[in-house]
């Protein structure tokens, strides 16, 4: 019997319908939603992600994936595709990280949100557990990370402060991730994953054989990963559906494209 695949997505950036429509129409496709699959060889379920989007000059939407302590994780598989700015590649896991962030010019949304499996009572379906890590707000990065600053895209994350304007701090394990998905929202046209690595040789992402065994790589590999995508243009407000005790309180601001 096939079983119905379930997205959750609450926890990411939400945007307005027309901020989705003005994406869409510049040929950004990020999708941020995580579905639960079932593996029949090993009878059990999985999460599944799809690191996707891109940017143009102007914006960008970008989402990746990494495992709970911030190490990086093989895909499972890389689509080709005709277009930029779409799906670039598919991860399977047990529980994922996910790294989600939408730029304006110089403006930042960033939202780090853990994901994993929980189960009401024994033998039932599990359903998706999340939790946001993190929550930046109006994240400021004054370079042209497009074109003129390029050479520092992947090193480097937008400043994000309180409500009273003081600082925030990243969380430490996930400052790379954040790296990563910072220079993928100024990366025009991609066609390529940033976080996501390809899987070791003789290795296989579909079949996990225990709860303990992680699709993580080992922490020599590095820098972006070649891939595809497509999607489009927009950005007006953006919310996070779930706080946390960091969060509570803090308002999300309204975004506007030229």
């Amino acid at each position: 019997m096939r079983e119905t695949k379930k997205t959750n997505a609450l926890l990411r950036l939400t945007l307005p319908a027309a901020a989705v429509q003005r994406l869409r129409k510049s040929g950004i496709y990020c999708t941020p939603s995580i579905t639960v699959e079932f593996q029949q060889a090993t009878k059990r379920h999985v999460l599944r992600g799809r690191e996707s989007g891109g940017a143009i000059k102007e914006f960008g939407h970008y989402v990746t994936f990494c495992g709970e302590g911030g190490e990086r994780l093989a895909w499972f598989v890389r689509p080709d595709s005709l277009t930029s700015n779409g799906d670039h590649a598919i991860v399977l896991a047990p529980a994922l990280v996910s790294i989600e962030a939408l730029r304006v010019e110089h403006t930042y949304e960033l939202l780090i949100a853990r994901h994993e499996l929980r189960t009401a009572k024994e033998g039932a379906r599990p359903r998706i557990w999340s939790q946001v890590v993190f929550r930046g707000w109006q994240g400021q990065l004054p370079l042209d990370l497009v074109e003129k600053d390029r050479s520092v895209a992947g090193k480097i994350a937008p400043e994000f402060f309180t409500r009273a304007g003081e600082a925030r701090q990243l969380p430490a394990q996930f400052v790379e991730a954040v790296h990563a998905v910072t220079h993928a929202v100024n990366c025009r046209f991609c066609f390529h994953p940033h976080f996501l690595v390809e899987p070791r040789r003789g290795t296989s992402p579909i079949v996990l054989p225990n709860g303990k065994d992680s699709l993580a790589i080992n922490d020599s590999a590095s820098g972006d990963v070649s891939g595809r995508t497509s999607m489009s243009d927009g950005a007006q407000g953006i919310a996070c559906e779930a706080q946390t005790e960091t969060t509570r309180g803090e308002q999300p601001m309204a975004v506007t494209i030229g």
